[in-house]
């Protein structure tokens, strides 16, 4: 089973860093620039801002306009220059958490998911904003659940239980408490599997209940608890994407 992701794992990636003071730190003419170039950045004239930048970072080397930089060559695709500018942005000011976020997005795109998971843990260990904490943390799920699918891809369940359960131990992944469900089952440990169905079931958001309830029914039917076993496939048969599944385990059952 494919885990499906949204686009929440950038849910920081665009912050614009137009609150961030200036004036003591930044250079007039560079000041200038940086403030022209996130006029262009907010109406969308990536290349403008682009150009603008690049004027200011040859008065000062600031690490918000390398951000900036780094968001606007983002937004026109160019994920390796963009990397390099928010790793500037870095290198300048090594503190900087929001910088950090963004190439952990840039990362993610790239499917270097490690990479983003890394990045995102740092923010995490550097903020002590709470909101801000928890967003980033369901980053670093949605990059752990990403490393646990495609361990399930290349054959081997064991690892991608270690990255999934990496993944909800961030935050509570629906998707990544179903897989963890599927691969229980299909490894033979049903009570494991039960427990993962429960919480993906539990924190539903982004996947349909005969998922959960249809792991649920496998684990019960393996236990003896055949009653149980097929309430649950009856109520995962009401989702189309497992609702062959679900009837051939009642059949089977009869």
């Amino acid at each position: 089973m494919k885990i499906l992701f949204s686009v929440s794992y950038c849910l920081l990636f665009l912050f614009i860093a137009t609150n961030l003071s200036i004036a003591q730190t930044m250079k007039p003419d560079a000041a200038r620039l940086y403030n022209e170039g996130n006029k262009f950045l907010k109406e969308g004239k990536y290349q403008q801002a682009i150009g603008v930048y690049d004027k200011a970072l040859k008065i000062q080397e600031d690490f918000r306009t390398f951000y900036q930089r780094g968001v606007a060559l983002k937004n026109t695709g160019k994920l390796k220059e963009a990397k390099d500018s928010f790793e500037s942005s870095i290198k300048a000011k090594p503190d900087f958490a929001l910088a950090y976020n963004a190439l952990g997005g840039i990362y993610f795109a790239m499917g270097k998911y490690q990479k983003a998971a890394d990045n995102f843990q740092k923010v995490v260990d550097m903020t002590k904003n709470k909101i801000v904490k928890e967003k980033v943390q369901k980053n670093i799920a949605f990059a752990y659940a990403k490393l646990g699918d495609n361990a399930v891809s290349q054959g081997n369940p064991k690892k991608a239980i270690t990255y999934l359960k990496k993944a909800v131990e961030n935050s509570n992944y629906d998707a990544a408490y179903l897989s963890l469900a599927k691969i229980y089952s299909e490894t033979g440990k049903y009570d494991s599997s039960l427990k993962a169905a429960e919480n993906a079931l539990k924190y539903r958001t982004t996947i349909g209940e005969g998922g959960p309830y249809y792991y649920m029914g496998v684990a019960y039917k393996k236990k003896g608890n055949i009653a149980e076993a097929k309430k649950m496939f009856d109520i995962a048969k009401k989702d189309p994407r497992y609702k062959r599944l679900a009837k051939y385990e009642l059949t089977a059952l009869r």
